[in-house]
C-alpha cells in the first residue's frame, strides 16, 4: 500500500465489526443493524385434568422427638406435683394418724372418740344400707336451694345498692339491723311462722347466705379501681355498657369471696335447722345417732358434711377462676 492512500485512511477510534448472523453464507458481505428476531410469548400449558396430590412428608426427627420431649416435661414436673401434694395432706394425714392411735394408746376415751378404723366401718355401712344416701339427698336439696335462692336475691340487690347511691341511703339502715342479727337466733321465729316443714329449713339457709353475698357485692362494686372508670367514660360508654364492661367483671373476685362464704355458711346452718323437727338429713342423723349413742355413726355423718363442704367450696373456686380469667396472676 502506498504512502498516500495510507494517510487518506480516516484517524480515530478502531470499531468492532458487527456480528454475523448465524444463517450467512461465508464470504457475504454482513447488513449493518442486525435485525433481531422476536420470539413469540409462552402461552401456559393447560393445567392438567388430573391433581396431583401431595407428597406427604415422612416423619422427620421433630415429630419423633415430639414425645419425647413431652415425657421430658412430665418428668420434670412430676416431683414438684407430688412434692405439693404431700405437703397439702401432711396435715390432714397427722390429724388421721392421731385420730387412730389415740384412742388405742387410752390417751382419750374410746367411748366417745372411737378410732378412725370404726368411724370408716361405720360410714360404709351407712353408705351399704342407702341411709347416707337418703340422708345426703335430703340435705344437698336443701342447702343448694337455699343457696341458689340467696345468690339470685343478694347479686342483683348488691349490684343495685352499691352503684346507686339513692338506693344505698334507703335500705342502708334496714341492712344493719339485720346483718347483725345471727340466723340461728331467728330460727325459732323461722320454725314458728313457717312450721317444721321444708319452708322453714329452706328460709333459713336463704336469710344466713343473703348477708355474706350482699355485703361482698356492695364492696365490690364501690371499690372498683376508679382509674378504670375514668378510661371507660373517656370513650363515651354508656351507663348499660359501662356496668356490662367494667363494673361485672371487676367485681366478680370479691363477689365469689361472698359467694364461697356463703356456700359454706349454707351448709352449717342447715346442720342446725334439721337438728329441729326433721326426719331427714344429715343434721338429723348426727343427731339421731347422739340420742341411740352410736357414736361411730355419728362421726362419719360430720365427716359426710365436711367432704360435702370442701367439695362445694372447690367447685366455686373453679368457677371464680373461670368467669374472672382475664386477671393477670399475680407473682408467687
Amino acid at each position: 500500500m502506498s504512502p498516500t492512500t495510507r494517510a487518506a485512511a480516516p484517524e480515530g477510534p478502531a470499531t468492532a465489526a458487527p456480528e454475523q448472523s448465524t444463517g450467512a453464507p461465508p464470504g457475504s458481505s454482513v447488513p449493518e443493524k442486525v435485525r433481531l428476531r422476536k420470539t413469540p410469548p409462552r402461552t401456559p400449558s393447560p393445567p392438567s385434568s388430573k391433581a396431583t396430590p401431595p407428597e406427604v412428608a415422612p416423619p422427620g426427627p421433630r415429630s419423633a422427638a415430639a414425645p419425647a420431649a413431652l415425657g421430658r416435661r412430665v418428668a420434670h414436673r412430676l416431683p414438684r406435683l407430688l412434692l405439693n401434694a404431700v405437703t397439702r395432706s401432711a396435715a390432714v394425714a397427722a390429724l388421721l394418724l392421731l385420730w387412730e392411735t389415740a384412742p388405742r394408746l387410752g390417751l382419750v376415751d374410746r367411748t366417745f372418740l372411737p378410732p378412725f378404723s370404726e368411724v370408716t366401718d361405720a360410714w360404709w355401712g351407712l353408705a351399704a344400707d342407702g341411709q347416707l344416701a337418703d340422708n345426703a339427698r335430703a340435705s344437698l336439696v336443701r342447702s343448694f336451694s337455699g343457696f341458689g335462692i340467696a345468690v339470685a336475691l343478694a347479686v342483683p340487690l348488691g349490684l343495685l345498692i352499691g352503684w346507686y347511691r339513692p338506693v344505698a341511703d334507703l335500705l342502708g339502715p334496714l341492712l344493719e339491723v339485720f346483718r347483725n342479727t345471727a340466723a340461728l337466733a331467728l330460727l325459732p321465729v323461722f320454725v314458728l311462722l313457717l312450721g317444721i316443714g321444708e319452708t322453714s329449713k329452706i328460709s333459713i339457709v336463704v336469710y344466713a347466705c343473703t348477708w355474706p353475698i350482699l355485703l361482698n357485692t356492695i364492696s365490690a362494686v364501690r371499690n372498683v379501681d376508679p382509674t378504670l372508670l375514668k378510661l371507660a367514660r373517656s370513650m363515651d360508654l354508656p351507663a348499660p355498657r359501662l356496668f356490662q364492661k367494667v363494673i361485672l367483671p371487676a367485681s366478680v373476685p370479691v363477689m365469689f369471696t361472698g359467694i364461697r362464704l356463703a356456700g359454706a355458711v349454707s351448709i352449717l346452718v342447715l346442720v342446725a335447722a334439721e337438728m329441729i323437727g326433721a326426719k331427714a338429713g344429715l343434721g338429723y342423723l348426727i343427731n339421731a345417732s347422739q340420742y341411740n349413742f352410736a357414736i361411730p355413726q355419728m362421726y362419719a355423718g360430720i365427716i359426710t358434711i365436711s367432704a360435702i363442704g370442701v367439695a362445694f367450696n372447690q367447685l366455686l373456686v373453679a368457677a371464680e377462676r373461670r368467669l374472672s380469667s382475664w386477671r393477670v396472676p399475680t407473682a408467687g
